[in-house]
């Protein structure tokens, strides 16, 4: 693989504005090579003829001299600089005595061609000068947040001193406290002083702890004069108290969501749970951050090798010199946090084992199987097959004209449909996700799936098949054992097959065993407990992106209505119901299909209430007319004398409906028809580089937001296609609907989070410190 694929490949994605912009300096080297060409000059680089064994050779050794003119940091200048021509010089510009960006004066600007190559070090310069600009304020952030952290520990470990014996207090417990940290101070962070001018906070390197034997534990703590240990920090001390159940939510209303500390165990293992999982993320930021500057490093020294082949000059030396010097490749600030952190959590949090810490704090990737490819193809092919032996089945027999085809299609069709719906969701989600990493949309972070536990496309696609294989094979099986006169007499149990299959199913989704990839379950369980609890939950990405799915799978919950119905109150063993006459059942059947748009509704007031935005207010009202759409729509496609009066109300609400529906997706959801964008009515950027297919996406969703039409317009059935099949076809259309949506809405979210450098979720910490100005000193 060519390095600057490579280079873009390991980019954290949204920090790539931030990155070397390694194409854009090689574009300019081509450039230069073309002028040399054009003029005939002698390029060893281009006429040389060697061997294959030679080259083999070339190409080891580069990747042994890629970082030279890093590696030799204490090399003397006058040494790199003998018996070579000086080609550059490289100065860093004074501002205010401290030191600003480096400029790189080129001294052969006066050859032929020489114009190419100085603008090739003024770009080098800029892109140099935003590299070292964004390290260092990341690295700035990067030290207030091990500060904030090394506060949180402080709380944390009086709490654990007051929950293990709140009798002892003062400096009673001096020795364990002196234990658990050191007095040190860092140069890499700074105290912040309580009440003005008392005891300072301790800090990540003095969160480090070392071990010792006894004696030295005395006499350390002789030096120290027994310094108090930190329970007087739990006097300015609250705990935050997160929304993060219906009840919590309830008592916000009525009371703050910083509280008192009630030094409870309940109270110690969730400050726990919450610091453990902000170390882990801080040191996931400490690891893309070194890996930034690496590759960084290593992008301008292959950049500066490049020059030097195409020009026959040697300045990388000195340009690799001044990177190794310079804050980006002098500095090791993050490597030294990175070893606190680990010291820290495995002394805290891991009891003292090393391997078991380095394995929260560095989850390892998850591996591709074979045998996940070779299981997905086996059940595609067998799920095919079956499909190719029922239309074979259908066909020889000729069911579509028998006497029982209205009863099957009013009975048993709605009943399998619903894993048809589920299927296909399944493989348009597949879709997405292989897509999605195809063009390098970070889905697992914006999703906050667990680094190694999110589903790839192939394990969606792997439990697509085994559904739709489990489906097909109780359709010809109910085929089969309802033809053959030897099965006729086992009618109840052919009867139940769907029922059996649906049980399979959720029995398998709420399985508490570690089978069948359980976080991924769990995730989607907790997800859709939240939209159901939606105005009592905080509302995340996860949650109200799941509650747009269940927007597009109405016909699924008006199938699962249908199974209560027909096993519930219907004569399954005669193939017969009375659902359709029943009122209730046409009440529930309009409840069932606007719970999800209520679902969204509350959410959006939710958000509205807390993060006062209007557009979140707007949003609501989209999905309250969507609800008077699919309330009137319903009730007109089930009256027996329709009446024009329902059907002006039903084509108007849908009308609204829709038009806001498609507006919000392509404009608000999607980021595009921006006229005054770089490319025309789309937007700046775009991930997928053909624009026809962002034109297309448009026009399909504005095409098939229009399938309410089939019911305002009467259209019941159409040749060869009973009723209830005609409502499958729409509902498929809506499921392939939202996963186009989908992928053009993740891929909005993604660029925003570029747009912001937003690489990292912020954890919310346990404490809360409240600074009194009357104790102050």
């Amino acid at each position: 693989m060519k390095f600057g694929k490579e280079f873009a490949a390991q980019m954290v994605q949204e920090w790539q504005e931030a990155y070397m912009h390694y194409s854009k300096l090689k574009s300019i080297l081509k450039d230069i090579l073309r002028f040399k060409q054009k003029n005939k000059e002698p390029l060893t680089m281009a006429t040389t003829t060697t061997t294959t064994t030679k080259g083999a050779l070339n190409r080891r050794a580069s990747l042994y001299r890629a970082f030279s003119g890093l590696t030799n940091r204490y090399k003397p200048v006058s040494a790199m600089k003998n018996n070579e021509d000086e080609v550059i010089l490289v100065s860093a510009v004074q501002e205010g005595g401290v030191e600003g960006d480096y400029q790189t004066m080129f001294l052969m600007s006066g050859e032929e061609g020489g114009e190419f190559e100085l603008l090739f070090f003024r770009r080098l310069d800029d892109e140099f000068n935003k590299v070292l600009r964004f390290y260092k304020k990341k690295v700035e952030e990067v030290m207030l947040e091990a500060d904030e952290l090394s506060k949180q520990m402080n709380a944390l470990t009086g709490l654990r001193i007051k929950v293990d014996n709140p009798v002892v207090k003062g400096t009673d417990m001096v020795n364990l406290a002196d234990k658990g940290f050191s007095s040190n101070s860092s140069s890499l962070s700074h105290s912040h002083p309580i009440n003005g001018g008392k005891q300072g906070w301790t800090h990540m390197d003095v969160i480090q702890e070392t071990e010792m034997s006894n004696e030295e534990e005395m006499k350390e703590i002789d030096d120290r004069h027994f310094r108090p240990a930190p329970l007087d920090v739990l006097d300015h001390v609250k705990i935050n108290v997160e929304l993060e159940t219906p009840i919590a939510t309830l008592r916000s209303v009525i009371k703050s969501s910083k509280s008192d500390l009630s030094f409870s165990k309940q109270e110690l293992r969730t400050a726990e749970e919450k610091i453990t999982q902000a170390f882990v993320e801080f040191y996931r930021k400490l690891r893309l951050l070194k890996s930034y500057c690496f590759l960084n490093q290593l992008a301008f020294s292959k950049i500066m090798k490049k020059y030097d082949k195409i020009t026959l000059r040697n300045a990388s030396k000195t340009y690799l010199q001044m990177v190794d010097k310079s804050y980006l490749g002098s500095s090791d600030e993050v490597t030294k946090l990175m070893g606190r952190v680990e010291d820290t959590y495995v002394k805290h949090f891991a009891n003292g084992n090393r391997r078991k810490g380095l394995k929260t704090l560095r989850p390892q990737a998850k591996k591709e199987r074979h045998r996940i490819t070779f299981l997905y193809g086996f059940f595609s092919g067998c799920s095919i097959a079956l499909i190719v032996a029922i239309i074979v089945s259908i066909h020889a027999r000729n069911l579509l004209k028998s006497q029982g085809r209205d009863q099957y299609m009013v009975n048993i069709f709605p009943l399998y449909s619903l894993f048809g719906y589920i299927v296909l969701h399944m493989l348009m989600y597949a879709g997405n996700v292989f897509f999605w990493k195809r063009y390098r949309v970070n889905f697992s972070f914006i999703f906050g799936f667990k680094q190694g536990t999110e589903l790839g496309y192939r394990e969606v696609l792997l439990l697509s098949s085994g559904l739709s294989l489990l489906a097909l094979a109780g359709v010809i099986s109910h085929l089969d054992m309802e033809m053959d006169p030897r099965t006729k007499s086992f009618r109840t149990l052919t009867e139940l097959i769907p029922l059996f299959l649906l049980i399979v199913v959720l029995s398998v989704t709420f399985c508490p065993f570690n089978l069948i990839y359980r976080s991924s379950r769990f995730f989607l369980i907790r997800c859709v407990f939240h939209c159901v609890c939606a105005p009592l939950y905080k509302v995340t990405l996860p949650d109200f992106f799941l509650a747009d799915q269940l927007t597009s799978q109405v016909q699924a919950f008006r199938s699962l209505e249908f199974y209560i119905c027909y096993y519930g109150w219907g004569n399954f063993k005669e193939r017969s119901n009375t659902c359709e006459e029943s009122e209730v059942y046409k009440v529930l059947y309009i409840v069932v299909a606007i719970i999800p748009y209520w679902i969204r509704f509350v959410q959006c007031l939710r958000r509205l209430v807390e993060e006062k935005d209007t557009a979140h207010g707007l949003n609501g009202l989209k999905y309250f007319s969507t609800i008077a759409a699919v309330t009137i729509r319903t009730i007109y496609s089930h009256q027996k004398q329709k009446t024009k009066t329902w059907l002006v109300l039903a084509a108007a609400t849908s009308g609204i409906a829709t038009m806001t529906s498609t507006y919000w997706d392509i404009v608000i959801d999607w980021g595009l028809l921006n006229r005054n964008s770089t490319n025309p009515w789309l937007r700046d950027k775009l991930v997928v580089p053909h624009k026809g297919v962002y034109y297309a996406a448009m026009v399909l969703n504005c095409v098939l937001r229009l399938a309410w039409m089939q019911q305002v317009l009467g259209i019941q059935t159409v040749p060869f296609l009973h009723k209830t099949a005609l409502v499958a076809v729409v509902a498929s259309l809506e499921i392939i609907r939202r996963g186009i949506w989908n992928f053009f809405r993740l891929e909005n979210e993604h660029l925003n989070n570029v747009g912001n450098y937003r690489a990292f979720k912020s954890v919310p910490l346990p404490f809360y410190y409240e600074y009194s100005a009357d104790k102050s000193t």
